[in-house]
């Protein structure tokens, strides 16, 4: 992950999906969040993915804490900065 860059991570699409949706409406996000599936080592199967929702944060105004606790409402977690 960058500067700049948060990145949601999800248990299935559907989920990530409402995840991107609720983002505008919940932190005013602008930009349209990239969803990418993110396979498991070595799983081919779809229902085997988690899903991650890529958030720009430019001006480093979202709430890195806020972010992890909107996730884990929908049972998952902020990819901690590497």
């Amino acid at each position: 992950m960058s500067e700049g860059r948060h990145v949601l991570v999800l248990p299935d699409r559907d989920t990530a999906e409402e995840v991107a949706q609720e983002l505008a409406a919940r932190f005013g996000v602008r930009e349209e969040p990239q969803l990418v599936r993110d396979a498991l080592a070595g799983e081919d199967d779809a229902e085997d993915a988690q899903w991650l929702v890529v958030v720009e944060d430019p001006s480093a105004r979202l709430d890195p804490s806020e972010l992890d606790d909107f996730a884990a409402a929908y049972e998952g977690w902020l990819e901690a900065p590497r």
